[in-house]
């Protein structure tokens, strides 16, 4: 969704005795912007001016006849917020006293807005120690948690992922570049990289954002770059890191790396006040050593390339009219990957990056601003497999203490290259309207977005293997499937929905299954199959499973979006209203055209109320109430979209020969027809409040509940219409005892019929993607926050976040084994618990200090209490918490969680503090800047997290530390400016 890349600032005009003064007029400008803006005060001497390019060194100039001309600098003005500055003027030949009502910095209050969020400017950014990355710079806000992959949560944003239980990515995130959404439509994850020099400012949204916004249970960040100016100004750098520069890793995670990031920005006038472009070009390069994490032997060396290019150009055609043009691109190429856990014969290469393009216009009418733009965003993800065996996971009894490298034989077993592309083009609008009701700002605005996602893929040798080593020959059935093994192919959920019934349907199975003669194999039968075949097993192991690819297909799915959102902000005296609505459509194609799914429009209404608390724009109080959704992304379209894609045909061992119990690929799933779209509601209430001219104080609580989650769902085992109390809680028929896994019937608490989904009649697909029945997640948060903003000196920021979150599911816009398996339902025993991935305490501080001979020092300190963690067991690469026998709850017999480990882990708590040392030497023409970055200055190479895995990693044991704060490293640059 394209927003509004420029901000406003309210003027209040006064003359010596505090009167208001009108007639008064205001101009501002800047060097930063081609178009100065000239008002008059009204009665009241008050004038909102609108239409502003973000900057921090506007000029505010105020005439007025019988007053001498007054002059404020380095006034800031922000994309998207109002602030407030207010000016006393004297009589005419006295002296000037300026009265600043809320600060001439980014410490003005907007007393129009509850948006919570902060805004980083590249002063702010470059005077501190951070990565080179707008990714980087988001481990400045407050309450943003650590992730070294540059995709944070965010209060409720979910940080957590089943799937290797991997902790410190979100991908409730959105990523806007100069208006545009540049998010990836599959992972939700950022989707493109550019120069940190380019950024002219980077606002991140945290809580109460507008309909304007698209909004999430993450944070919303906003990039708006650099136009030139009517001076010629560029910069070029290099900064450097290498072995010498890093002190010993104590864990044997990295054996040395050195790396360099070479850039330079150039920008200026064509023709000055009409034409300026601005360009830069980027070229980082790292070579890492990675070690074997238990002998500390090397095990290679890989290498990391990133070319970065990005230009601009801004034509000023009248006092009204705006065309600028954008180009950047991020091609990257890494020869492998530097994670120690990766072993080298399964890692792999990888090339990434695209080319974007977008073209936008602006006219105004007065006090109305039309803008139309539209965007061209092309991203290529390929891996490629460096070793072409054929793979094979294989499982180890958890009391063998079994290695990484016995568990993992052959290659990483996929090469794949995808396309993730999005169109888009766009119509919005802001209109100022002053009336002897109040003001109102109405905004509005229509989206069309087209995403497709392109694969194609192989699997060496055709094959992936699953075996149990070797020495557990003759393991049966019922033994695989039970607890105690280090990872497990099969899950017992699929025994009834499709192993028993692919076995019935083979004479030579049921040959040697069937053993009481009934002419069907029973559960009990099942679990006898004895694994004692090791025949054409790529590495000699026990054969159990294998996933034989069939078919090779590429194919392409994608979706489409429109958006339509309207506002208004009504502002009357002391109090502001901010009313909208945001309304979302989406519909998902598979390959072959045709429709799979339809999400009519979502409305989203959004309402916040602020209160100036004194009248003088320095302190308000503010709540707000709003809903975002979360539409479903393109791995769900492919997921029941790939119609025309590859077949992976699933096996099991039985006897002599392998049985296709599962076919994946074309109709696999589909979306079921009563489908919502998962969304999120936001509960917030604050103050925020200035302290002279340059102090700001915060403080809010949050609320907020995720429902509609979604999920892929196995009708066999919820929607049986048929089924009795019999099938859902069993015995094997051998014995007439033993209970054995059931399924849901109708009148029991699981039981979903098909209306619930939307159907008739049970659909032909193996899964359905549908709404989680009773799926919830409930946060709520505590957030302080003291900011000293620089306007002499100094700047500096502290800041306390306290978040609570509970939950019945990990499910975010993927699918995953909740809808698969009846012990993992929302609804089921001891699901709901803390969320993993949530921290509980979080402060962070920084600040910085400049000396008048051109020194600064800086530092960074981030402090959290640990992130909670689920222990768990491995099954299909899920870590899911332990479950215990076959046991009923409400009629239906299943492996149930046990009570207590949901949410129970907790990693250890750690701080990192880095500092920075810069030094300014002016020069004749231009100056240059050196640069000293200590990153973990007290080499304190604290534990920040443990294995979850019950049956350990391989490389390390259950809640053995598995992950460190890296060792101290230093970091080298300099810059020549002009």
């Amino acid at each position: 969704m394209a927003q509004s890349q420029t901000g406003a600032l309210r003027v209040a005009v006064t003359g010596p005795n505090g009167a208001p003064l009108a007639g008064a007029t205001v101009v501002i400008k800047s060097p930063d912007s081609l178009s100065p803006k000239t008002a008059t005060t009204d009665a009241e001497g008050r004038v909102r001016v609108g239409g502003l390019d973000p900057s921090t060194n506007y000029t505010v100039t105020i005439s007025a006849g019988g007053y001498s001309n007054f002059s404020a600098d380095h006034v800031a003005v922000v994309s998207g917020k109002d602030l407030s500055v207010g000016y006393a003027l004297a009589a005419e030949g006295n002296t000037i006293e300026e009265v600043v009502i809320t600060g001439r910095s980014l410490a003005a209050v907007d007393v129009t807005s509850a948006t919570v969020g902060t805004t980083l400017t590249l002063q702010t950014v470059e005077s501190l120690p951070t990565g080179r990355n707008y990714q980087s710079y988001l481990q400045l806000v407050p309450g943003v948690k650590p992730s070294s992959g540059g995709n944070p949560s965010s209060r409720s944003g979910v940080n957590y992922s089943d799937v290797g239980g991997a902790i410190g990515s979100s991908s409730d995130n959105l990523y806007y570049l100069d208006g545009v959404d540049v998010t990836d439509p599959v992972t939700g994850t950022f989707g493109a990289n550019f120069n940190s020099e380019i950024i002219q400012e980077q606002q991140v949204i945290v809580g109460g954002v507008p309909a304007e916004y698209a909004g999430g249970s993450g944070l919303v960040s906003r990039v708006v770059t650099k136009s030139g100016s009517n001076e010629w100004h560029g910069s070029v750098n290099y900064y450097l890191q290498n072995d010498s520069l890093v002190a010993k890793d104590k864990h044997s995670t990295s054996g040395g790396y050195k790396t360099y990031d070479t850039a330079f920005t150039l920008g200026g006038p064509i023709i000055k006040d009409k034409l300026w472009v601005f360009g830069s070009y980027q070229k980082k390069h790292r070579e890492d050593e990675v070690l074997n994490a238990t002998t500390g032997a090397t095990i290679r060396n890989v290498s990391r390339n990133e070319k970065y290019a990005f230009f601009k150009g801004t034509w000023q055609i009248t006092d009204n009219d705006r065309l600028t043009g954008t180009f950047f691109n991020d091609p990257t190429k890494l020869s492998g990957q530097r994670d120690a856990t990766i072993l080298n014969n399964r890692d792999y290469s990888r090339k990434q990056g695209g080319d974007n393009y977008k073209v936008d216009y602006t006219h105004t009418w007065n006090d109305l601003r039309v803008n139309a733009y539209a965007f061209k965003h092309k991203s290529e993800l390929t891996d490629i497999a460096v070793d072409s065996t054929i793979r094979d996971n294989v499982t180890f009894r958890t009391t063998a203490q079994s290695t990484l490298q016995q568990r993992s034989l052959g290659g990483r077993g996929i090469n794949f290259e995808e396309h993730r592309d999005r169109k888009e083009y766009g119509l919005n609008f802001e209109y100022f309207l002053d009336t002897k009701l109040g003001t109102h700002t109405f905004k509005g605005g229509y989206v069309n977005t087209d995403n497709t996602y392109f694969q194609t893929d192989s699997v060496p040798g055709g094959v992936t293997y699953a075996s149990i080593d070797k020495q557990y020959l003759g393991t049966t059935y019922g033994q695989y499937i039970g607890s105690g093994w280090t990872a497990r192919a099969i899950a017992s959920t699929d025994t009834a929905g499709f192993i028993l019934p692919a076995l019935n349907a083979s004479a030579s199975a049921k040959a040697l299954l069937d053993t009481n003669g009934n002419g069907s194999i029973s559960q009990t039968e099942l679990n006898a199959l004895v694994f004692n075949s090791t025949a054409g097993n790529p590495y000699g192991n026990v054969n159990v499973y294998r996933s034989v690819r069939a078919a090779d297909a590429p194919y392409t799915v994608s979706s489409k979006g429109e958006t339509l959102y309207l506002q208004d902000t009504w502002t009357i005296d002391r109090l502001t209203v901010n009313a909208g609505l945001r309304a979302e459509k989406w519909r998902h194609f598979a390959s072959d055209g045709s429709r799979i799914a339809k999400f009519d429009w979502d409305i989203a209404p959004r309402v916040s109320t602020t209160y100036d608390v004194f009248g003088n724009g320095r302190t308000k109080v503010f709540a707000y109430v709003g809903r975002y959704y979360d539409p479903i992304r393109n791995d769900m379209s492919d997921f029941a979209g790939a119609l025309t894609g590859p077949v992976n045909n699933e096996q099991i061992r039985v006897g002599n020969e392998w049985i296709t119990f599962r076919t994946r690929g074309p109709g696999d799933a589909q979306f079921a027809p009563s489908t919502k779209t998962p969304y999120t509601d936001e509960f917030m209430i604050g103050a925020s409040t200035t302290i002279g001219s340059s102090i700001g104080f915060s403080a809010t609580v949050t609320r907020r509940i995720s429902k509609d989650i979604m999920e892929d769902y196995d009708l066999t085992l919820y929607s049986n219409p048929n089924a009795t109390a019999a099938d859902g809680a069993p015995v094997d028929p051998d014995d007439g005892v033993t209970p054995v896994p059931g399924i849901a019937f109708p009148g029991s608490p699981l039981y979903l019929p098909y209306s619930y989904f939307g159907f008739s009649s049970a659909p032909t697909t193996n899964y359905v993607i549908g709404t989680l029945a009773g799926g919830k997640r409930e946060y709520t948060g505590y957030e302080f926050v003291l900011t000293k903003y620089k306007t002499t000196n100094w700047f500096g920021q502290l800041s306390y976040t306290h978040n609570k979150a509970y939950g019945n599911s990990n499910s975010d816009g993927n699918a995953d084994f909740q809808g698969d398996w009846l012990a993992l339902d929302p609804r089921a025993p001891n699901i709901w618990g803390r969320q993993a991935g949530n921290i509980k305490h979080q402060v962070k501080a920084y600040g910085s200090y400049d000396f008048p001979f051109g020194l600064q020092v800086s530092s960074v300190f981030n402090w959290n209490s640990g992130s909670y963690y689920t222990p768990a067991d491995v099954v299909s690469s899920r870590y899911l918490p332990p479950m215990g026998d076959v046991r009923p709850v409400g009629g239906i017999n299943d492996t149930y969680v046990l009570p207590g480990f949901v949410g129970s882990g907790k990693n250890p708590s750690y701080y990192t503090l880095d500092a920075r040392l810069k030094y300014v030497q002016k020069l004749p023409v231009g100056e240059a800047e050196f640069f000293l970055d200590v990153f973990n200055i007290l080499d304190k190479q604290s534990p920040t997290g443990v294995v979850a895995n019950r049956a350990g990693s391989g490389q390390y044991g259950f809640e053995q530390a598995n992950g460190w704060v890296s060792s101290r490293r230093a970091y080298l640059g300099v810059r020549y400016s002009f």
